[in-house]
């Protein structure tokens, strides 16, 4: 069962988020700040870090900075309702090893599904 690593300090968000994840067929985690994230992900190694951008104390940027870092073989979407800050987000995320999904809040959570498992099963095609 693939993990995801929920992170958003929104808890109704990062919850529902949780949910939807969940009814898909993923193993899911919550953290509700980046600090919180780190910690979590060392313990539960997530597939895929699914995190906000704009939170309290550290972002999802340096988050996405140090799981890149840290875990390496961890796919990262993000998720801004920021508009204003996409253009930034997209050069951050693109500084990184890896691609990285980048969504706006509202989003449809079939199309966050379907790039998750996207994301996950190039990932795997590429370790085989």
């Amino acid at each position: 069962m693939q993990r995801v690593l929920v992170v958003d300090d929104d808890r109704v968000v990062a919850d529902t988020l949780a949910l939807i994840f969940e009814r898909s067929g993923f193993s899911v985690r919550v953290a509700y700040g980046a600090e919180e994230a780190m910690c979590l992900a060392h313990e539960f190694t997530p597939d895929l870090l699914l995190c906000d951008i704009a939170m309290p104390g550290r972002d999802g940027i340096s988050l996405m900075r140090d799981v890149t870092r840290e875990l390496p073989s961890c796919r990262i979407i993000v998720l801004t309702g920021f508009y204003s800050n996409l253009n930034h987000v997209r050069e951050q995320a693109g500084k990184l090893p890896q691609p990285v999904g980048i969504f706006t809040k509202p989003c449809e959570p079939a199309e966050l599904i379907r790039e998750a498992n996207s994301m996950l099963a190039s990932h795997r095609r590429s370790h085989v």
